[in-house]
């Protein structure tokens, strides 16, 4: 139970950082007003980011080994939450965010030497080397992480149900070998657990309401893709490059068949629209509770399907091509939802 000290500290830091920075956030402005994609009463602080980040770091220093790696992840960090901040606050065109990323990326993966250099066995016995693109790859991997967890942010506890699933998943996954870097999801599975209090004003509607921001979302996108990387990579080998997808198999696959869809209406892929998973779910006529409690079942569902696939060794093809299976259902399903409906009602 050596976690059980970081677990309790953490929560406790982001749950009373919450506390004393909503006042300040409301007086600079750092709020979320409704609009007709934003359907709330009021002006919401977006702070949760904040309240998870400071959590995160200062039982880091206490709990976990310095280390030139895990300094350059904190400092990114850093950057990559002020970075969501100012998008927060002032709306920072998608140009400016995305260099910002890559720049943010880039040190991260020069600074710790660690990136992607194969993704496995999984068109069969012939390994999937990357060579010298494997940091430009793991640069495009972490941008994608950051933009699908800002996209799938849609309802109230949706981003942080997800990530709760893949930081339990990789907490369990990392803990199996002997590294330095199974404490981290803990943290942050204590952090985000005080910020859903108060995004889902669970078990009291006293907790006044926030948002994570986008200071959250791409802090926790940029964060569990890092863990991803770490994680399958040679030095630590806590999991299969493959399994990966799984874990953050619901964002990956809103994002990738959002942009899809964007793209071929002859829309810009970053332009924000009413068409995630989640707001189909409630057009269809669930309430979001019950679209929150489903869209979280199934990304728990494909993150144990990932970790049991790990355990017992399934060849590393089979678990890409079901993926892929998955994935290419999903998109399908979306795309004809309504005819789907329309025959199920027969």
């Amino acid at each position: 139970m050596s976690y059980l000290v970081p677990l309790i500290c953490t929560f406790f830091i982001s749950f009373y950082t919450i506390k004393f920075t909503k006042p300040l956030a409301v007086k600079i402005g750092l709020v979320d007003l409704p609009n007709m994609r934003k359907v709330h009463v009021g002006e919401i602080p977006l702070i949760g980011g904040i309240s998870i980040y400071i959590g995160v770091l200062t039982t880091s220093m206490l709990f976990i080994d310095s280390s030139r790696e895990l300094n350059i992840f904190l400092v990114a960090a850093a950057m990559v939450l002020f970075i969501g901040i100012l998008d927060d606050r002032y709306d920072l065109s998608v140009r400016l965010r995305l260099v910002a990323q890559i720049i943010v990326a880039s040190m991260m993966i020069f600074g710790t030497e660690i990136y992607l250099t194969s993704f496995g066995h999984i068109f069969g016995f012939i390994e999937f080397q990357l060579g010298p693109v494997g940091a430009l790859v793991t640069i495009i991997a972490i941008i994608g992480g950051v933009n699908a967890f800002n996209m799938i942010d849609g309802i109230d506890g949706l981003a942080g149900m997800l990530s709760l699933v893949t930081f339990v998943s990789l907490a369990f996954l990392l803990g199996r070998v002997s590294n330095d870097w199974y404490m981290l999801p803990i943290l942050f599975i204590a952090s985000i657990s005080a910020y859903l209090m108060f995004n889902l004003g669970w078990p009291s509607k006293s907790l006044q309401k926030i948002f994570m921001g986008d200071a959250g979302n791409m802090f926790i996108g940029l964060t569990v893709v890092w863990l991803l990387v770490v994680g399958s990579s040679a030095e630590v080998n806590a999991f299969r490059p493959v399994t990966a997808l799984y874990l953050i198999a619901i964002p990956l696959m809103d994002m990738a068949a959002i942009m899809y869809r964007r793209i071929k209406k002859g829309g810009s892929p970053f332009k924000p629209d009413r068409e995630h998973l989640h707001h189909i779910f409630e057009r269809i006529g669930y309430t979001r509770k019950q679209t929150l409690a489903l869209i979280t079942t199934a990304g728990a569902a494909l993150a144990f399907i990932g970790c049991a696939g790990d355990i017992y060794q399934v060849p590393e093809w089979i678990m890409f091509a079901t993926f892929i299976c998955i994935f290419s259902i999903y998109t399908w399903a979306l795309s004809h939802i309504w005819l789907i409906l329309k025959w199920l009602r027969k």
